[in-house]
């Protein structure tokens, strides 16, 4: 089958590796869609993310497949059931590694409800909660967003974003925009963003009420201005150093500041006495699983909307997945969506 590796830093290529064989637990899916990551996938692929990594690998971790084929244990997913976060688990006599392997055209899904009925070792199952099903309601391009909105959302609500709060996020790629419609639709009454040229639009759609190009002159100093009280929250979604301290003083006493994008993440450091006062470092983390379902029923009521992210009507076949990210790279979209598989699956 084919799959984008990433052979070494700075080279993507789209190239064979074996189909995937399914256990007792598993479940064998075609996959249908995924969509990029700007962060993670760019970093993963210019050798620039933080943590170890080995190469070749496949990448990619925002797809969805539909399942074919299930193992003998499986009990909660069945054939043509739609699966988030499903992708190549790698194999070691290619020497072809996987992070996640989401942008394959097969990928595995792992019944963990059954393995957990089963009294399986939670280390064994716990990872993959990430694979939930999707509503047949529910459009499988749009499902690929599932990743960014459940981490996002789930980490904002474990933040505390609650009626009448006011948001400062820093950054306006995929994750920027998620936290600020999880803050529109948890009720903040000033959701402001700082971002790129040119994504003001997008930055209005998703939720803010503020937007400042942080281009233009003395961008903190605007902010001020613009909210003299200070945010009860601030977010760094793109992790790059000296960002989060800038904003340390829009941080209103007793606030909260997170640190949520990875671009420089192990540089981030913080001055206190730039603060207006105590203030909580969020280190709280998130669970994905855990906001499956809120973002379905956010998903059905149309708060969250897949095309602020994504152009649904025009998915990069994945022979072209390099020609996604170079477009990316010059910030002509927010993310690309890939085909995985043939239109008629």
């Amino acid at each position: 089958m084919r799959a984008a590796v990433v052979a070494a830093p700075g080279h993507l290529e789209v190239r064979e590796v074996p189909e995937p064989k399914i256990g007792p637990y598993e479940a064998l899916c075609a996959q249908l869609f995924g969509a990029t990551c700007t962060g993670t996938d760019s970093h993963l692929i210019h050798g620039r993310f933080p943590w170890n990594n080995a190469y070749p690998f496949v990448l990619g971790h925002e797809s969805v497949g539909r399942v074919v084929e299930v193992g003998s244990k499986v009990r909660h997913l069945k054939p043509g059931d739609v699966v988030t976060r499903v992708g190549w688990h790698g194999d070691a006599n290619s020497g072809v590694h996987s992070t996640w392997g989401g942008f394959a055209e097969w990928g595995v899904a792992v019944d963990w409800r059954a393995m957990q009925e089963d009294g399986r070792p939670e280390q064994e199952w716990r990872r993959w909660r990430i694979h939930q099903t999707v509503p047949p309601d529910l459009d499988p391009r749009a499902a690929t967003m599932f990743v960014t909105w459940r981490e996002t959302f789930s980490c904002a609500r474990r933040m505390g974003f609650r009626d009448g709060c006011r948001v400062l996020i820093l950054g306006s790629g995929g994750n920027g925009l998620a936290f600020a419609s999880h803050a529109r639709n948890l009720g903040a009454s000033v959701v402001a963003l700082t971002g790129a040229p040119g994504r003001e639009a997008s930055a209005r759609a998703a939720g803010a009420t503020l937007y400042f190009n942080y281009a233009s002159p003395d961008p903190i100093g605007r902010l001020r201005d613009a909210q003299s009280e200070g945010f009860d929250f601030v977010i760094d979604a793109v992790g790059r150093a000296g960002m989060l301290d800038d904003a340390l003083p829009l941080c209103a006493k007793g606030g909260t500041l997170a640190l949520y994008g990875i671009d420089e993440i192990q540089k981030v450091q913080l001055t206190p006495d730039r603060a207006r006062g105590s203030f909580t470092f969020y280190k709280g983390g998130y669970d994905e699983a855990e906001a499956h379902e809120a973002v379905v029923d956010l998903m059905r009521s149309g708060k969250l909307d897949a095309g602020v992210w994504l152009d649904l009507q025009r998915p990069y076949p994945l022979e072209r997945i390099g020609e996604a990210f170079e477009a990316l790279g010059r910030r002509e979209a927010v993310k690309a969506l890939i085909r995985l598989s043939a239109p008629t699956l």
